[in-house]
């Protein structure tokens, strides 16, 4: 877990404790996220539709998820450059970060899959 960019011993600890320790609560990668409050929601009706943040998520692994990311940036270039890229296409800040935990909770996914 401390191999991963921007995760210190404390927030090593809170995402490990709010995952929990069944590794197979989440079957993929899109039920951590959604978990998280990390994957966007979609809405669809006729000609409308509205892309989305989750506002029924698990608040603490949401907040330790935003410190997360936000630590991995001076930490990683990748992680800095991919916050950037979708800083210059017009995205809020909160946007940005957002995106760039669910990128990396689907790194972790597969972390959290396997058998101990």
């Amino acid at each position: 877990m401390l191999s991963f960019p921007g995760i210190g011993a404390q927030t090593g600890a809170r995402i490990l404790a709010e995952i929990g320790e069944d590794r197979t609560r989440f079957a993929t990668a899109g039920g951590l996220k959604a978990y998280a409050g990390a994957a966007s929601i979609t809405r669809a009706s006729g000609k409308r539709r509205y892309v989305g943040r989750r506002f029924v998520k698990n608040n603490r692994l949401n907040h330790v998820g935003h410190l997360w990311a936000f630590a991995s940036l001076s930490g990683s270039s990748g992680a800095d450059a991919r916050y950037r890229r979708r800083r210059t296409t017009g995205g809020w800040r909160m946007q940005a970060l957002r995106r760039l935990f669910n990128r990396m909770l689907g790194q972790l996914q597969p972390l959290s899959a396997r058998s101990l």
